[in-house]
Order: C-alpha cells, then structure tokens, then sequence
C-alpha cells in the first residue's frame, strides 16, 4: 500500500480527523519510518504532522524509542514555523525504522482525542491568543519547549509522554483552527508538564539523597 498523497492535507472538506485516518490507512504495513509519514502528509501539512505524530503518546502504552524520534520531528517543525524556512529532517531520522504495527495502533487509538476536540474546537474563537506577531513568536516557542518536554527521558514513567503530547495536541489544532482557547489550554497543559516533572526530579534527588545517607551511614 503506498502512503497518502499530501492532496488528503489539502482537502478542506475534511475534517483534521477524516484525514488523519485516511493518513493512517495509507500507510505501509511494514517498513514504517518518519520519512514515509513525512511523504504522506507532504510538504504543506506541518501541523497535520505534528498531529499525527503526537498520536501515538495520547494512550497510556509506550512504545520505546518513538518519543525520542517523533519529539525531535515535532522539535524540527516548531523550529521550522519559528524561522519560517522549509522544514529539514536528518536523512537518518527520517530512515529510522520504528514497529509499525504498534505505531499504527497507536496512531488509531489516538484518534479520539481529535474527535473530542473538534466537538470543542471553535476557529477564529479568542482570536488575539492565536494572531499577531507577538503571539505567533509566543505559541511557537511554547509548541518548541513542549516538543523538548516530549523528549525527557521519563517515557518509563506513567503520563510523561501523555501530558506533554496533550499540550502539542491542544496547540497544533489551535493554531490550525486559530482556536486561542485551545492554544490557552495547551499552555495550561504544559504549566501541567513542567510541575509533574519538577515533582519527579524533586523526588527522585530526595530518594537518591537518603539513599545516600544510608549508604554512608
């Protein structure tokens, strides 16, 4: 099966979910690596991407290795909007094979958040939160610092893949949608992100300091 042309991004009549799905069921079988999604959504669809590839995190199973890959991606496209230059993928990124059958499982039962959210989600609602170049430079560095919380080393940990991609999820379709409330949202998501892992690191220094007292005690 070959992938999706990018004429399923420029498709207006679909919804953000009919085509993600209908990006989903164009993708290969086997052989899954980011360059064959990247040629699927082709080059117009960069928050389409960044959808797609936050997918996968919105359900509590994690597959090893992907956040490392589709965070650095999704990095690669906030950078991209910032500088407003085309988006470039390492040759050995966009080649890096990842299990195909978990990711499109994943990418399927991600799905429903975006059903959810487009219920709620309003164009051009809180319209000063999502336009002006002020805002624009604001929400792109908030979708970058996401995309780095995505790729902390913590994927063993429940929800530290979860939150950061609800925060990517409530951004890229904010700022499809020029929805200010979802962009709000994704900021309040990632405030979430940032105090669950300042927890995480807090607890983890305390366990390792009384781990330390009694080693040398």
């Amino acid at each position: 099966m070959s992938p999706t042309s990018s004429s399923t991004v420029a498709d207006d009549s679909a919804s953000l979910a009919e085509q993600l799905q209908a990006l989903i069921d164009g993708l290969p079988d086997e052989g899954l690596a980011l360059g064959v999604l990247l040629d699927a959504v082709g080059d117009e669809g960069l928050l389409l991407l960044s959808l797609l590839l936050v997918l996968v995190f919105l359900i509590p199973v994690s597959i090893p290795g992907v956040s490392t890959v589709f965070g650095a991606a999704i990095l690669l496209v906030g950078l991209s909007r910032l500088s407003g230059r085309p988006l470039w993928i390492p040759a050995r990124l966009k080649q890096r094979q990842l299990p195909a059958e978990r990711v499109r499982a994943g990418l399927s039962s991600g799905l429903v958040w975006v059903h959810r959210l487009e219920r709620i989600s309003r164009p051009h609602r809180l319209g000063r939160i999502a336009d002006g170049r002020g805002m624009h430079l604001l929400n792109n560095l908030a979708f970058i610092s996401a995309a780095l919380l995505l790729m902390a080393p913590f994927g063993f940990v429940p929800f530290s893949n979860t939150l950061p991609a609800l925060a990517l999820l409530f951004y890229a379709v904010g700022l499809i949608q020029r929805d200010g409330l979802a962009i709000l949202i994704g900021h309040v998501a990632q405030i979430a992100t940032v105090i669950y892992f300042g927890v995480l690191i807090g607890a983890g220094g305390l366990a390792l300091g009384q781990l330390w007292q009694k080693l040398g005690g």
